[in-house]
This record gives C-alpha cells, structure tokens and sequence, in this order.
C-alpha cells in the first residue's frame, strides 16, 4: 500500500516557503534556519517543481510572490500548522504513555524551596515516573504551554489568559546594576533613583502584562521607562548589565542563583514583591497529570503553613 506520493511537497518544503513570504529575501530567509542560501534556494525551486508553479519572483534586488504563491500561502500555512499540531498531540500521547512529565522553568525556580518539594512528593507518590526539566526563555515561556511542549511550568507570573495558574511563593523585587554604577554604594535604592536608568527590551512575544510588570512600567511618577537592547533570557539580561548597558529588577533570589562579576544587587526598597507560581494551559486543567500536580502543590502550601486563601488559583 502506498504511504505517499514522492511528488508531494514536504512539510519542511513548505516552512521554508512560508518564511521566505515573510522576509521576501533568500539570505535572511536562509540565515533564520541556519541554512546556506543555495541549499534554501535549491529547495524553494524542489517545491516549485513538485507543485508545478511558480511562487516567487527573482531579480537581482527583488524577491516577491506570484499569483500562485499569494494564492497557495494559507493553504501553506494551515498544512504547515496542522503537521506541528499532530506532532505536538503525539509527543502529549507519547509522554502519558510512556510515564514521562515534562516540567517547564525560567530561571532558577527548580532551585527554589517549594520546587524542590513538590517535585520531591511527585517523586514519592509517583515513583517511577520520568520528569524531565525543560529550559523556557522570555519568549517560549507560555507559548510552550499552549503548544503541550511542557505539561507544566514553574514560572514568575503576571500570566496572560488562558494560562492558570497556582500561587507558590513570594518574594521582594530587587535591582541588578552594573557593579561601577554610582547607584551600586547604596545597600537601598528607590525607583525615582533609576529614572534615567535603561532597561532592557524584552521581546514582543512575552505579554505586554508580563513585560510591564518586570520593567515596572509605568513608574508610579509618572517617568517613562527607557529601554536598550533586548534580552531573551536571564543570562542575557545578566550579560547586557555586567556589560553597563542596562539594570534590571529581578526577584531577590536571583541574588543567591547568580551571582556574576561585574554586576550588584541592591534591595529595590519601594517596588511591588513578585511571585513563583505553578503554571499549566488552562484547557489542560482538568487533566490527569495536570490535577495530579495542581494537588501536590495545595499540598505542599498546607504543610508549610503559606497562606493563600487570598490568591486564587486562576484556570
């Protein structure tokens, strides 16, 4: 029984159109995939062939879609997205299969107290089964969620909708400056204090609520927050600090978890405290391994006496 036709455009095929409509350049379309430009172009003109049409335009400055490739862009697009999502719901099935728990984190929350505890009673009541930690950065942090790339994650909240969420922790915000900053001789430090200080960019895929409240925008008078360069992770927010390029306001742990030359940590006296929580999809709440967490959470909370009863969980 035949499985295909060796004529039909390939998955990949089609991504790699479906970037060259966004960037309408091969170089930079190649360059986004690590590819080399004849490699990339060799296989636009594979899918050309396999379709029998032409789909883009070629000239020396120019590169743009044809008819036919302006027709045949959402019927890309949704092949393109229906294979991602067959493969995300297989690697789900695949994990309930299989016993695996796909636990996403930030920055150094695997480190923290009520963390380890939850992941140390997962352990107890579910022996043998396999977790695996997954790095998230500012920009996957919540999509990874939504995708099923994680089951669940330990993240810094504010969360966007259609993500719940469980309160774990509190803890003060604090200010990262670059160790020959003025500001560093100071143990305490106020907002007003860093209102000529740049923060750095976070990119537009993190949530403009998430974003705000980590640069603490607006300051509560009323200045506008100044942004450099931008930053997809915490070493990257690190990085750009040590180098005198921005501050940051980050949670008083990060003070313990990385400690960096170049850099200083001040307590941050008139910010609002920032929070650890449980996070997981809400259209996955209801899910057995999702519950089964949720639940050790509530249980981890009661035993160390942390009131929450004025923190909803959110679905």
């Amino acid at each position: 029984m035949s499985t295909g036709n060796s004529t039909d455009p390939s998955v990949q095929q089609l991504k790699l159109f479906l970037i060259l409509a966004e960037e309408l350049h091969f170089g930079r379309a190649a360059a986004r995939l690590f590819m080399s430009q004849p490699a990339f172009s060799q296989q636009i003109r594979a899918l050309e062939r396999r379709l029998g049409l032409q789909l883009v335009e070629r000239t020396t400055r120019v590169v743009e879609l044809t008819p036919s490739g302006q027709a045949l862009l959402p019927q890309a697009r949704a092949v393109a997205d229906a294979m991602a999502s067959l493969r995300q719901a297989a690697e789900v099935q695949s994990r309930e299969i299989s016993g695996r728990l796909v636990i996403g984190i930030l920055t150094a929350e695997s480190a923290m107290p009520h963390t380890r505890a939850i992941i140390d009673e997962l352990h107890t009541r579910r022996p043998h089964l396999t977790i695996e930690m997954r790095s998230l950065n500012f920009v996957n942090q919540y999509e990874a969620l939504a995708r099923g790339e994680v089951d669940v994650a330990f993240l810094l909240p504010p969360v966007p909708p259609g993500i719940g969420s469980q309160y774990l922790a509190e803890e003060p915000r604090i200010v990262c400056l670059p160790a020959d900053d003025p500001l560093a001789a100071h143990d305490r430090i106020t907002l007003d204090q860093l209102s000529a200080h740049t923060m750095p960019t976070m990119p537009p895929e993190s949530p403009q609520v998430w974003r705000d409240f980590w640069a603490i925008n607006p300051r509560p008078n009323g200045t506008p927050v100044r942004f450099g360069p931008l930053a997809v992770d915490i070493e990257g927010v690190l990085a750009l600090i040590a180098r005198g390029q921005t501050i940051g306001m980050l949670p008083a742990s990060t003070r313990d978890y990385y400690p960096r030359p170049g850099i200083q940590y001040r307590d941050l006296v008139d910010a609002s405290s920032c929070t650890l929580a449980l996070t997981w999809f809400s259209k996955n709440h209801n899910r057995p391994d999702v519950t089964l967490i949720r639940n050790i959470a509530r249980t981890v909370l009661r035993a160390s006496g942390t009131a929450s009863g004025n923190r909803p969980t959110s679905r």
